[in-house]
């Protein structure tokens, strides 16, 4: 039988990380994610980018603007400067994840993205970091605890940032007007496929 503690932290980390969610919507600048989505509706690609959980995260983010027909892709610290910035030009959109904004690793791909003429997303929880002071746009990362009991793990500095994310693609979908029947084509596996592509026939 597992041990009672386990269940009750368990049933902890849902309230820490609800509580965490509610409280986000506060910390919400309208001028900077305003500003934010209007830089990735024009964007001709966006890239992202972040190092350990932040990084699986941006991995997400750019999967969610493919979905809407918004070219991204993930480009990891590692391959940034060893060439992979060449897929970034001028006039695209680079968003960088850390939640204190003093990640070494990203720091040198901010330089190559400001000699590019590439405009800079950071999400941050501390907003006199390097990461932030560098950026075009500054979104708040807020995040009250992380659920395990050392306060150590990424948990919900992962749902945060995930719901940040999530915030723009909605946003983004309006802002640019993009249709079911556009992510219908692009989308016809799965249920979701069968569902759009089945209401687009209207079978």
């Amino acid at each position: 039988m597992v041990k009672k503690e386990a269940i009750q932290a368990a049933r902890a980390a849902y309230d820490i990380e609800a509580e965490c969610i509610n409280e986000m919507k506060a910390f919400i600048d309208d001028e900077q994610f305003g500003k934010a989505v209007e830089l990735l509706s024009r964007a001709e690609r966006i890239g992202t980018c972040g190092c350990g959980h932040s990084g699986i995260i941006c991995q997400h983010m750019a999967h969610l603007m493919c979905c809407i027909e918004r070219p991204a892709r993930f480009i990891s610290p590692a391959e940034a400067v060893h060439g992979a910035t060449g897929y970034l030009q001028k006039g695209d959109v680079m968003i960088f994840a850390s939640r204190g904004g003093k990640t070494k690793e990203l720091l040198p791909i901010v330089d190559i993205c400001k000699a590019k003429g590439v405009s800079i997303i950071s999400v941050t929880e501390n907003l006199e970091s390097p990461l932030a002071q560098a950026a075009d746009v500054v979104l708040k990362q807020h995040v009250n605890r992380e659920t395990d009991k050392w306060n150590a793990q990424g948990t919900t500095s992962t749902t945060a940032l995930c719901m940040i994310f999530h915030a723009l693609q909605a946003a983004v979908i309006e802002e640019t007007g993009y249709q079911a029947e556009q992510f219908a084509l692009i989308h016809p596996g799965g249920a979701v496929g069968e569902r759009l592509n089945n209401k687009a026939l209207n079978i």
